[in-house]
């Protein structure tokens, strides 16, 4: 369930590697001045912890950028497990070595940042994986990355919920109140964009009710109880999605998704990550 195109995650690419040089380099890296213009080097990309591979486009875009004759050789392709071995290589590198340790620090920061946010999803994704829900991501990304961060979900398993505020409703209590009831947000959602995802949030099973009943494509329960939930499903037989959000950890991940919902957000997978561990050695010059 990816919902951007190839086309925006270039344009996404593009964007945050600008952004990543014009803050790190700025006029110039006056340390790789030290080098000579002349030197050239080659090396290696190891992990040094076992993660999911996320964000070597990225990476690749940073080295292209500063200099395009730097050549790098991927031994794995986004979404791959990598395991924590010192002769397993993610990619190598050669090129001007100006070029090389420039682009070093920005190239890591994108493959550790995107690769922790595939290796908790994954994760938690084989947690479940006797069950039929649906992993989902959510708008609690790093401001600047949330399409990159969204990308390095799929990696990992997860599906996508709304991109930003544009492309569904997500109805919650004050818009609730604003509207005056739920039968009338979910009626005024649709006549705003037809065609458009029409889910609402809901507190306990009165309120379900009233947004099964209002037509809501897809119903969040927030932070129902287990007995609850499984009450919900019951319910519901098909005539909405369900969505668990609020209070998923990984002590109760498991249990939300044997209650039968159909979806679990989590935002704990794009907002409290640890970068994976990855080093860049130079091994010698040519």
């Amino acid at each position: 369930m990816q919902r951007f195109s190839q086309q925006e995650l270039q344009q996404a690419i593009h964007a945050n590697v600008s952004a990543a040089l014009a803050e790190d380099v700025g006029d110039g890296d006056i340390t790789a001045m030290l080098v000579p213009a002349e030197q050239r080097v080659q090396g290696r990309v190891i992990a040094r912890e076992d993660a999911v591979l996320a964000g070597s486009e990225w990476a690749t875009e940073v080295f292209r950028r500063i200099d395009p004759s730097v050549e790098l050789q991927w031994h794995y392709r986004d979404g791959q497990a990598v395991q924590c071995q010192e002769d397993n290589v993610l990619f190598t590198f050669k090129g001007p070595a100006r070029a090389i340790l420039t682009g070093e620090r920005s190239a890591l920061n994108f493959l550790q940042t995107l690769s922790a946010v595939a290796t908790r999803c994954s994760y938690y994704l084989s947690r479940v994986s006797h069950t039929s829900v649906t992993l989902l991501d959510t708008r609690k990304t790093l401001p600047g990355l949330r399409l990159a961060q969204k990308y390095a979900a799929t990696c990992g398993g997860f599906g996508n919920h709304r991109l930003g505020l544009f492309d569904a409703f997500l109805i919650k209590e004050n818009h609730i109140a604003a509207a005056g009831s739920i039968a009338a947000a979910v009626t005024r959602a649709h006549e705003i964009a037809p065609g458009k995802t029409v889910e609402i949030e809901v507190e306990d099973l009165a309120e379900f009710d009233q947004a099964l009943e209002a037509g809501a494509d897809i119903i969040m329960l927030d932070e129902f109880s287990l007995e609850h939930m499984r009450e919900a499903v019951r319910r519901c037989a098909g005539r909405a999605r369900l969505e668990a959000s609020g209070g998923v950890n990984d002590s109760t991940l498991v249990a939300i998704a044997e209650t039968g919902v159909d979806f679990i957000s989590m935002g704990t997978v794009t907002k409290d990550i640890q970068a994976v561990d990855l080093s860049l050695r130079i091994t010698s010059g040519y």
